[in-house]
């Protein structure tokens, strides 16, 4: 489930080319309907245990889909090959790929849907749907990069401490998440979009954690060119290291329809230069069937407007149930954008030290709300997740 606010944004910019969202529609859950360049490698269906105690808040026991990514020693040095400095700094936040493929075409569907290709509930859409028409009537589509293009304004002033409330400041603190935290790079239809990851404690020493839709497209196709920069910054854009992805790791029901319930994914990691990942720049605790609501801090790499990418960014807040319903996740305020996915959310979160343990992850927001963010709970699904992943 991908960030809306860049596309909700970008539609002010597109006046010409994208109509107004349906009068009295609902609030919809905005998702990039991803097609994703499938790396050499196979799928398969593990089975995932039951845990030892039942979720308190109604998740399934459900299978783990696996897909192996960059292998072999041949496969890794092929995918670091591929991200020079040029192709990572022209890299797209991933929510804007349902805007080019589908946000001008799916608002005439029988299901009406937003600008990044999420089915809106019954009774309405709230997504801008339709297009302008250009020669011939067709409808069209500037390219990703010319979406991207407005000028973006300064980002947030930075606060003098940290603060434990907050729709978005920039981490100046250091501490350990500034270097757990990271940015992924991937490659998705044949381009190449940004996301965010954190490292957490695993048996393997390899595991990273972000949303679903940074891995799998749903029920679609796997991500390729899939690498983690761990403590990016541009002074110098991977201090830690560059680590790609060899196997993959998402639930059952993410992988068959796309449940936001479930928008998760676990990446165990190949080596760099010999040495795994967490041994480099630690890890984050991460807990499960934890209880709801209480403090939360939330990181990222926001790459939309008002921010760029470069900079490590938190939001930090009580957290609140989906008011709609429509999902068991839980909302922060947050005006991250996209870039932000996949991003750690933390609590029992210590700003001196920057550690804390991880119950969620940016994962979508509302079209009728654009300064809270919502991440799927980890229950006993999530738990079998990623006891797989620290196995691999």
């Amino acid at each position: 489930m991908t960030l809306s606010t860049p596309l909700l944004a970008a539609a002010s910019l597109m006046a010409g080319l994208i109509g107004p969202a349906l009068a009295g529609a609902a609030p919809v859950r905005q998702q990039a309907d991803t097609q994703a360049v499938t790396q050499a490698g196979t799928q398969a269906v593990v089975s995932a245990s039951s845990a030892e105690h039942g979720d308190i808040d109604g998740d399934t026991d459900g299978d783990i889909v696996e897909h192996v990514a960059a292998r072999t020693a041949a496969d890794q040095r092929r995918v670091l090959a591929y991200w020079t400095p040029e192709r990572m700094a022209k890299a797209l936040p991933i929510d804007v790929l349902g805007l080019v493929e589908r946000g001008l075409t799916d608002g005439l569907s029988g299901i009406t849907k937003g600008l990044t290709g999420s089915a809106a509930p019954a009774g309405g859409a709230a997504g801008p749907a339709g297009g302008a028409a250009g020669a011939g009537g067709d409808a069209v589509l500037p390219s990703p990069h010319e979406l991207m293009a407005a000028a973006r304004p300064l980002a947030p002033a930075r606060p003098a401490k940290p603060a434990t409330s907050t729709v978005g400041s920039r981490w100046i603190t250091g501490g350990q998440v500034a270097r757990t935290t990271g940015r992924v790079f991937l490659t998705v239809a044949g381009a190449d979009f940004v996301c965010s990851a954190s490292t957490v404690r695993s048996a393997n020493r390899d595991v990273v954690v972000t949303a679903g839709h940074c891995v799998k497209d749903g029920s679609g196709e796997w991500a390729a060119n899939w690498t983690f920069v761990p403590g990016y910054d541009t002074a110098d854009e991977h201090p830690y290291g560059q680590y790609t992805a060899r196997r993959m790791f998402v639930a059952g029901p993410w992988s068959r329809s796309g449940d936001d319930d479930y928008d998760v994914g676990m990446v165990a990691l190949a080596t760099s230069r010999g040495r795994h990942v967490t041994d480099v720049v630690g890890a984050q605790n991460i807990a499960f069937n934890t209880g709801r609501g209480g403090q939360a801090f939330g990181f990222g790499y926001p790459a939309d407007p008002p921010y760029d990418g470069s900079h490590l960014v938190y939001c930090a807040g009580r957290l609140k149930n989906d008011p709609h319903g429509q999902t068991r996740d839980q909302g922060l305020g947050c005006d991250m954008t996209a870039g932000a996915s996949g991003g750690p959310w933390m609590t029992s979160f210590d700003t001196a030290t920057g550690r804390g343990t991880i119950t969620s992850l940016s994962s979508f927001k509302y079209s009728d709300d654009r300064r809270t963010m919502y991440g799927p709970y980890f229950g006993d699904t999530i738990k079998s997740l990623f006891r797989t992943a620290e196995r691999a």
